[in-house]
């Protein structure tokens, strides 16, 4: 399996760089109240207007931060910094914040924004500058709206796109644990609720545009929620059949045949995060687990199949790098 290395690292740090505040092309997540609302993608984000869309840049921020502190003799790594200073502002958070209390913008980024938000506040608050400090009040709103919606979301969302649950879910409860007791417990209630009882997952994926694994994601947090006997138990009856090589669609990569469609090449993201899933449960299990060593040798076909292709294009220049760095950190 590939190391997380020194040039590996910059390789993916200069990438994200290359887009962080690129402002155009430019997705943008917005309901129209009135014609004064149609202004360029800064206007209404001063932090987050590069990398395409919203979320990609939040979790192309917490990418490079990452990256920065892991490798801090990185040649970037005074650029990275400076465009921190620059950035990670207090005023700047506002002009964020001030988007959230516009009217309709309730369901903005629900639940996949939300989560990056909360993993690169963590992030920040690792590294021994202010700029943790100045995205708190960000970060405390999207507590609140996952306060708010959890406790609503009747069944959970099992998609393997941006809305789905239990990815949110796994990120947002590294960031709670600590930090906000009440939303660490909600967390952990609401997702036992909805898989706690799940048996023998068919597991009927990939769907054509999806970058998330709904069952290897579930089964992650699932790994972040119980003990390790428990985990073991749950997941051996959740995925009853996984030594005799079933359901094979986990094991097998997707294939992506036009990686310059935005969605097609959202196929290469489910290779990747497939891998930080069989990772992150191999761990869980431990060495004494069977699975373990078939888990490994998962995330290594999935890493092999779409490591190569992080470049290349923009449909998944933009984003890709966050992926690669899960799956092999």
């Amino acid at each position: 399996m590939t190391d997380l290395t020194q040039p590996l690292a910059e390789r993916f740090a200069a990438l994200t760089l290359s887009h962080l505040g690129r402002e155009y092309p430019f997705k943008m997540d917005l309901v129209l109240n009135g014609p004064e609302d149609a202004l360029p993608p800064r206007a209404h984000h001063p932090i987050f207007h590069g990398s395409f869309d919203w979320h990609s840049c939040v979790h192309g921020w917490w990418q490079v931060m990452r990256l920065v502190r892991l490798f801090p003799e990185m040649a970037c790594a005074p650029d990275i910094r400076a465009r921190a200073d620059a950035m990670l502002t207090p005023e700047k958070v506002a002009g964020e914040r001030a988007y959230l209390a516009r009217p309709m913008s309730a369901g903005f980024e629900r639940p996949y924004g939300w989560a990056w938000l909360l993993a690169l506040h963590a992030e920040l608050a690792r590294h021994d500058a202010p700029w943790a400090d100045a995205l708190m009040p960000l970060a405390q709103d999207f507590a609140a709206r996952f306060h708010a919606f959890l406790p609503k979301l009747t069944y959970p969302l099992r998609v393997g796109t941006h809305y789905n649950i239990a990815f949110a879910l796994t990120l947002a409860l590294q960031w709670a644990d600590g930090r906000d007791a009440a939303l660490a417990a909600l967390i952990r209630d609401r997702a036992l609720g909805w898989f706690g009882a799940d048996r023998a997952c068919q597991a009927w994926e990939p769907g054509g545009d999806e970058f998330l694994s709904p069952a290897l994601c579930e089964a992650l947090l699932m790994s972040r929620l119980l003990d390790p006997a428990d985990f073991s138990t749950w997941y051996h009856a959740f995925l009853p059949d996984l030594l005799a090589g079933a359901p094979a669609t986990l094991f097998t990569p997707a294939t992506v045949s036009d990686r310059s469609d935005g969605k097609i090449a959202h196929l290469d993201g489910l290779n990747l995060s497939r891998a930080w899933c069989w990772r992150g449960i191999a761990a869980a299990l431990g060495p004494g687990d069977r699975v373990s060593a078939l888990a490994q040798d998962a995330a290594r076909a999935h890493i092999g199949a779409s490591l190569p292709h992080v470049a290349g294009d923009y449909m998944g220049e933009h984003w890709l790098a966050t992926f690669a760095l899960l799956a092999l950190e």
